[in-house]
Formats: structure tokens, C-alpha cells, sequence
């Protein structure tokens, strides 16, 4: 296997093992943001809604990182 795709591996394997607990970090924070700011409870659909956003923050957060990490580590 050439470096490159150990690499791109190491990537898709960091951002697989970090992607839930930090989509869930960025949830949590995100709903409590919004409950201060709005004063009451979330509707489900409010929660379903910040958990996507949350989710797809996390992959763009994660990926980034791993790719960076992963740079460093095997560049």
C-alpha cells in the first residue's frame, strides 16, 4: 500500500471514531445555547434540526482535524 492511502485510511478511520462524541458535544452545547437564548424548551423539531447542524459541524470539524493529525503524524 502506497503512503498516500495509508493515509487517506488513517483519515476515515480518526474521523469514524470522533465523529459521534463530537457531534454530541456540539449538540448538547448548541441546544443549551438556544434554550437560554429563546427562554423555554425546545420543540422536538427544534432538537431534531440543531442535531443534523450538530452533526454535520462534527464531520467538517473531525475530518479536518484527522486530516491534520494524521499529517503530522505520518507526513
Amino acid at each position: 500500500m502506497s503512503q498516500l492511502t495509508v493515509y487517506w485510511l488513517w483519515v476515515i478511520a480518526l474521523t469514524a471514531a470522533l465523529i459521534y462524541p463530537v457531534s454530541r458535544l456540539i449538540w448538547v452545547f448548541s441546544v443549551r445555547r438556544l434554550q437560554k437564548k429563546l427562554q423555554k424548551s425546545l420543540s422536538s423539531d427544534e432538537i431534531k434540526g440543531q442535531k443534523n447542524r450538530a452533526y454535520l459541524i462534527g464531520i467538517i470539524v473531525c475530518l479536518a482535524f484527522s486530516m491534520l493529525f494524521n499529517y503530522r503524524l505520518l507526513g
